[in-house]
């Protein structure tokens, strides 16, 4: 019995090699289909822990605070971030002044985000100085005409990085005013904007006291802050509130966002969106798996003869029936080990692309491998079960 089955195993892997072109063509619609799978799932995963690490470094704060304008016109101002500063659950709190405007350089103007930042480590976007110098605590005293930009605008209006010690022209308030650059960052939207080229702009950083001054309007519409226990973040959140309204003497003034929050929200999209990609690409496998089906099919009837002779000597319809699902289990795996390969080049070349680092899901490729096996497995059972239920004396018969 064990020689008939192993003569099943080496008769399985001869009929695969008899019809090559028709063998190959079997595994790359499996490959195929399991190369889609990967690389959409792949894609998801790395999408959203690049994100993630985007949205924590443009959101330092755990919360922002703002007014709510359905409840009050305040307007929050320095009296206001000096106290939050001292609020019992706040480690740092910093203004959020945000401008979109133009640049000009060079004779050259650009789309641009001006960030007004204060001179705290713990920024709303994260800063990571490569040339010149940061924002200091003079620049904001004074409202100094400086700027640091990152280092795509450098890149796009120099073709270089170090460009410390030039001059830009920043539409403010209506009017161009020239500021010196004293810095160029790396910062928390350069990935995105490698990712996604002119749809995000190029970000400038101002002290906040300059913007304030050029704009006319020494006023916040946020303040974000970091606190010092983020596990607690819902209470203090609640208190902060309540800590506004006591301050201007209302009930209802003020209102926080949990950033981190917002985060999870685009999480479970991010995931939603990959389940529901994955799960049309994964029909790919199941044709796949019909043409499976239908190539064993077409190999039973070329077979029949063959059969007849197995059966006639010895071999049952088990032995038979094995053998079938060995060549079946053999594309499959073949298949979607050749289609995972494919997927995760795939990814790798994306990711040398676009400058991200290359995130492996194990268990999003085992998963792949054995559904593509199963489906091959299941698709071959039918024409297994023909090849089983043939009578030596019909099979004889058949020219």
């Amino acid at each position: 019995m064990d020689k008939m089955l192993l003569d099943s195993l080496i008769c399985s892997f001869r009929n695969l090699g008899r019809k090559k072109f028709r063998s190959i063509l079997t595994i790359s619609g499996i490959s195929i289909g399991v190369a889609s799978v990967v690389l959409i799932g792949s894609i998801g995963a790395i999408g959203k822990e690049t994100i993630n690490k985007e949205l924590s470094s443009l959101g330092l704060g755990s919360l922002t605070i703002s007014t709510d304008s359905k409840f009050t016109d305040i307007k929050m101002t320095e009296e206001d971030l000096e106290s939050l500063r001292e609020a019992g659950p706040v480690k740092e709190a910093v203004p959020i002044v945000v401008q979109y405007t133009n640049v000009k350089m060079r004779g050259l103007i650009a789309n641009t985000v001006v960030w007004g930042v204060d001179d705290t480590e713990d920024q709303v976007i994260s800063l990571e100085q490569k040339y010149g110098r940061m924002i200091n605590k003079n620049d904001i005293a004074s409202g100094s005409d400086v700027c640091v930009v990152d280092y795509n605008t450098a890149q796009v209006f120099y073709k270089r990085d170090n460009i410390v010690g030039k001059k830009l022209e920043l539409m403010l308030g209506g009017q161009y005013v020239t500021l010196e650059i004293v810095g160029v960052a790396a910062s928390g939207g350069n990935i995105l904007q490698t990712m996604v080229g002119d749809m995000i702009p190029s970000f400038i950083y101002v002290p906040y006291t300059t913007v304030q001054r050029y704009m006319g309007d020494n006023t916040f519409s946020q303040i974000a802050v970091t606190l010092k226990d983020k596990e607690h973040i819902e209470s203090d959140s609640e208190y902060l509130t309540a800590f506004m309204n006591r301050k201007y003497n209302i009930e209802r003034g003020f209102k926080t966002d949990n950033i981190s929050k917002q985060k999870d929200t685009l999480n479970n999209m991010l995931n939603i969106i990959t389940m529901v990609l994955s799960s049309i690409a994964a029909v790919s496998l199941v044709v796949a798996g019909l043409g499976i089906m239908t190539i064993m099919i077409v190999s039973v009837n070329e077979r029949t003869k063959e059969i007849g002779i197995k059966k006639s000597i010895g071999a049952t319809k088990g032995i038979i029936m094995t053998e079938f699902l060995i060549e079946a289990f053999t594309i499959s795996l073949i298949g979607s080990i050749i289609g995972v390969g494919t997927g995760m080049g795939l990814v790798w070349a994306g990711c040398m692309f676009l400058s991200i680092p290359m995130t492996i899901d194990f268990q999003m490729m085992i998963v792949s491998i054995v559904m593509s096996v199963a489906i091959g497995v299941i698709f071959g059972v039918y024409p297994a079960t023909l090849a089983a239920k043939l009578r030596p004396v019909d099979a004889f018969r058949t020219e």
